[in-house]
C-alpha cells in the first residue's frame, strides 16, 4: 500500500566548535536510525557547530569548518537511502543565516533558513543571524566548490519550501518557530504538508516541559499531521542545560518520548505511523478544508525518493503513550547533575571541592553531586562504554569502574567545612555526618588563624581593632568582620581545590562549587568574592523554596538522614559570635525579607517586567491581609537591597540556569549595576497611593459610623 513511515529524531549532546565529536555523533545518530528503518532523520538545531558558539558564528572558519562536516556527512556511507536533516550557519548573498541542510544520497535537497529568531532570555540570535523575511520563495544558492565536487550541483534551492516525497509532503520548523503566534506549520499543514519537523535548542528550566509537550500536542491537534522534535542534549558551552525531550505526535497524541536527562551522548527516538490517519483525520474537518482550499501554495521540492515501503500492510504502527513527567525536585536531582558530568569531563578537571557548611544550600549542592554519581553508575553498569572511559580520565586510572556512588564520590568529591570560632557545633555535625553518608573526601580545617592574622595587618597600619555588634561594635565593624571569613573562606576553597589531590599523591586539580541560590542573589545577601565565588555553581539558578523541597526528595531517595538535620535548623550564615554556643544569625531576620517573598519579588521585577510602583500594585491585591502601607513599605525595602546590590551580579559565578527570575548580570538579566537606590520619583507614587489608600479607608469608616 505505501502509506506507513518510520521517522527518526534524535538529541545529540553536541558541544560548541567541537566539529569532531559533533560529526561522530551525529554519524552515531544516523547509523541507528536506520537500524530502526527509520528513512528521515532529523537533528537538533546548529548540530553541526553547535548552538552555543556566540560570537564565534562571526568568523569565517565556523562556516568554513561546518561545511568540511557537511562534506564527511554526504559522502559517508551511513547517508545513503535515508534524508538527512542536518542543522548549520549558512552564508547567502553575504548575510549569515540559522539553517537546515537536508540531503539525500549525496544531492542537496534544501537549504531552509530560520524565519523566527530567539532574542529574548537567555537567547541573543539576532547578534549573529538574519531572519529569512521572504515567505514561500525560494532563491538559488551557490555551494562551495568543496561540495559541488561530492554533489555535482552547483546551486541548491536557497528559502522557504517544503519537500516533495513520492508518498508525502515535509515542512521544516525551526526552534523558536514553534512558539510563535504565528507559526510556519499552520499555512503549511493548510497546504497539504503531513509531516513537520523541528529541530531546537530549548534549553531547561524548571516546569518547562508541559509547556513544550503542550505546543506540540496542539499544533497536530488542530490541524492534523506527525510532528518530530528534536533537541539539543547538555551543556553545549554555557550557563544552559539542553535537557533532549525529543518527541514525535500525530494527530494531538504524544507517540514516542526521549529522556528528557541522560548521560548518553546520541538517543535516536523512532516511530512508524500510517499517513492515511492524517488524511482521515484532516478530512472530517470542515473549518480546515475551507481554509486549505484558500491557503497560499508553498514551493515544493520534488524529492525522488518514498518513506514508506510498498508492501507494509502488515507492519506494526506506534500507539499513543501518556507523557511521563519529572516533578520539579526531579528535574534539580537530574538537570543540573547532568550539567555537572558534561562541565567536568569537558573541563578535562579531576573533581569537585565544594565548601560544605551544613546549611541548605551547600547540602543541596552535595546531594547534586552525589545524584551524579549514581547518574554516572547507572550509566556505566547499563554498558556505556563513552561514560566508562570519561570516568576513567577523570580519575586516571585506565582500569578503573566504578562500583557504587558513594565510592567514586570518594574520587571526585572533596568537601571541606571552613570553621571558624562562630561556627557551630551543629553544623559542623550535619556536615560531616552528609560527607560520611555521600562518601565524600571530608576535610575540616579552621580558618580562625588566617582571619585573625588580616585583622593583624590592619591593626598595625590603623591602630584600630573592629569588634562584632554583640561586643559592641558598629554596623560597619560588624559586617566587615563578616565579610572578612567569608573572603578568607573562598581563599581556603581556592588554594586546597588545587593541591589537595597533590597531598594524596594524585594528579590533577579540582573545581570550586559555588552555593548561591537564585534568590540570596536577587536580594545580593552574599559577600562578594566570598566562599560563593566559584568555578561553577549548579544551584544559582533555583530558588529557596524548591532548593527545600529538593532537599526532602534527597533524603527519601537517597537516604540521606544528615539532610533531615539540615531541613530542620534555621539558615544562618554563622559569621557572627555564637551565644552560648548556639547561632545567634538567621539569615532572613537579616535579609528583612522571607526566601517565599523572594521569590514572589523576583518574579513580578523579572517575569512580569515591574518596576516599583506597578509591583506596589500587584501586590496589593496578592497580599491582602497587610495593610497598603505594609505592603509599600516591602516593596521599597526590597528595590533600596536590590539596586544596592546589583554590583554583585556582574560577578556572579556561572550558574546553571534553571528559573525564569534569574538574576546573572552576564548573560539573561540585563539591568543596571549602579542605580540611584532612593528611587525618588518611584518611591514618591508609592507613597501617594498609600496615603490615598489609607484616606479612602478613613472615609468608608466614618460612613458605616454615619
Amino acid at each position: 500500500m505505501g502509506r506507513k513511515v518510520t521517522l527518526a529524531t534524535c538529541s545529540l549532546n553536541q558541544w560548541a566548535l567541537d566539529f569532531e565529536g559533533n560529526l561522530k555523533r551525529i554519524l552515531q545518530s544516523i547509523k541507528i536510525a536506520k537500524q530502526k528503518g527509520a528513512r528521515y532523520r532529523l537533528g537538533p538545531e546548529l548540530e553541526i557547530c553547535g548552538y552555543g558558539c556566540a560570537d564565534h558564528f562571526y568568523e569565517s572558519d565556523t562556516v568554513l569548518h561546518s561545511f568540511q562536516v557537511l562534506a564527511e556527512l554526504l559522502e559517508s556511507p551511513l547517508t545513503t537511502d535515508i534524508i538527512c536533516d542536518v542543522g548549520m550557519p549558512v552564508i547567502h548573498k553575504n548575510v549569515r543565516y540559522n539553517c537546515r541542510v537536508i540531503f539525500l544520497n549525496k544531492k542537496i535537497l534544501l537549504i531552509r533558513p530560520k524565519m523566527v529568531m530567539a532574542n529574548g532570555g537567555n537567547y541573543r540570535e539576532l547578534r549573529w543571524f538574519t531572519p529569512w523575511n521572504k515567505p514561500r520563495e525560494v532563491e538559488d544558492h551557490f555551494l562551495p566548490r568543496t561540495i559541488q565536487r561530492i554533489t555535482g550541483q552547483d546551486t541548491v534551492p536557497f528559502g522557504d519550501a517544503v519537500l516533495a516525497t513520492k508518498d508525502t509532503c515535509i515542512g521544516t520548523e525551526i526552534c523558536e518557530e514553534l512558539w510563535s503566534p504565528n507559526s510556519p506549520h499552520i499555512d503549511m499543514g493548510l497546504d497539504g504538508v503531513e509531516i513537520f519537523t523541528n529541530s531546537s535548542g530549548s534549553h531547561h528550566e524548571l516546569r518547562k516541559a508541559h509547556l513544550r509537550v503542550d505546543l506540540v500536542r496542539s499544533t497536530t491537534a488542530k490541524n492534523g499531521g506527525i510532528y518530530l522534535l528534536s533537541n539539543l542534549r547538555g551543556c553545549d558551552s554555557d550557563r544552559l542545560y539542553f535537557d533532549g525531550c525529543s518527541m514525535i505526535s500525530l494527530n494531538g497524541d504524544i507517540v514516542a518520548q526521549g529522556s528528557q536527562f541522560s548521560l548518553n551522548d546520541a538517543e535516536v527516538l523512532t516511530a512508524t505511523l500510517d499517513l492515511e490517519d492524517v488524511r482521515t483525520y484532516r478530512a472530517h474537518i470542515s473549518s480546515r478544508c475551507i481554509s486549505a482550499s484558500r491557503v497560499t501554495p508553498y514551493h515544493r521540492v520534488q524529492v525522488d525518493f518514498s518513506l514508506s515501503h510498498f508492501e507494509d500492510v502488515f507492519t506494526l504502527t506506534s500507539n499513543q503513550i501518556q507523557w511521563k513527567y519529572h516533578s520539579p525536585s526531579e528535574e534539580i536531582s537530574l538537570g543540573p547533575a547532568c550539567w555537572l558530568w558534561d562541565y567536568l569531563r569537558r573541563s578535562k578537571q579531576s573533581g569537585f571541592l565544594l565548601p560544605l557548611s551544613g546549611g541548605a544550600d551547600s547540602s543541596a549542592v552535595a546531594s547534586i553531586v552525589y545524584s551524579m554519581c549514581c547518574l554516572v553508575c547507572e550509566a556505566v553498569d547499563e554498558g556505556n562504554q563513552e561514560v566508562l572511559s570519561d570516568v576513567r580520565q577523570i580519575v586516571n586510572d585506565e582500569k578503573y569502574k566504578p562500583a557504587l556512588p558513594r565510592e567514586f564520590c570518594n574520587r571526585i568529591l572533596t568537601t571541606c567545612y571552613l570553621a571558624t570560632e562562630n561556627s557551630s557545633k551543629d553544623t559542623n555535625d550535619v556536615a560531616r555526618l552528609l560527607a560520611e553518608q555521600i562518601g565524600s573526601y571530608h576535610l575540616t580545617p579552621n580558618i580562625d588563624t588566617a582571619v585573625k592574622a588580616i585583622l593583624g595587618i590592619f591593626s598595625a597600619v590603623t591602630g584600630k581593632i573592629p569588634r562584632f555588634r554583640a561586643h559592641g561594635g558598629s554596623v560597619r565593624e560588624n559586617l566587615a568582620l563578616q565579610n572578612l571569613q567569608a573572603r578568607v573562606r573562598m581563599v581556603t576553597a581556592y588554594l586546597f581545590a588545587q593541591l589537595t589531590l597533590w597531598t594524596r599523591g594524585l594528579p590533577g586539580g579540582l573545581l570550586v562549587l559555588g552555593t548561591a541560590n537564585v534568590d540570596e542573589s536577587l536580594r545580593g545577601y552574599f559577600t562578594k568574592y566570598d566562599c560563593s565565588s566559584a568555578d561553577i555553581n549548579p544551584i544559582g539558578g533555583v530558588s529557596k523554596t524548591d532548593l527545600r523541597d529538593f532537599i526532602q526528595y534527597s533524603a527519601d531517595k537517597f537516604q540521606l538522614s544528615a539532610l533531615t538535620k539540615v531541613l530542620s535548623a534555621p539558615a544562618t550564615a554563622e559569621l557572627e559570635p555564637l551565644v552560648n554556643g548556639k547561632v545567634s544569625q538567621n539569615d532572613e531576620v537579616d535579609m528583612g525579607m522571607t526566601y517565599d517573598e523572594l521569590s514572589v519579588y523576583g518574579r513580578l521585577r523579572k517575569v512580569a517586567k515591574m518596576g516599583p510602583y506597578s509591583m506596589f500594585c500587584k501586590l496589593l491585591l496578592m497580599w491582602r491581609t497587610i495593610s497598603p502601607r505594609e505592603v509599600g513599605e516591602k516593596v521599597k525595602y526590597f528595590f533600596r537591597m536590590y539596586s544596592i546590590n546589583r554590583h554583585k551580579m556582574t560577578t556572579l559565578t556561572p550558574a546553571y540556569h534553571a528559573e525564569s527570575y534569574g538574576t546573572d548580570d552576564n548573560r539573561f538579566d540585563l539591568r543596571p549595576f549602579l542605580y540611584n537606590a532612593g528611587w525618588a520619583w518611584q518611591f514618591r507614587c508609592i507613597d501617594k497611593e498609600v496615603t490615598h489608600l489609607e484616606g479612602n479607608v478613613k472615609d468608608k469608616a466614618f460612613e458605616e459610623l454615619d
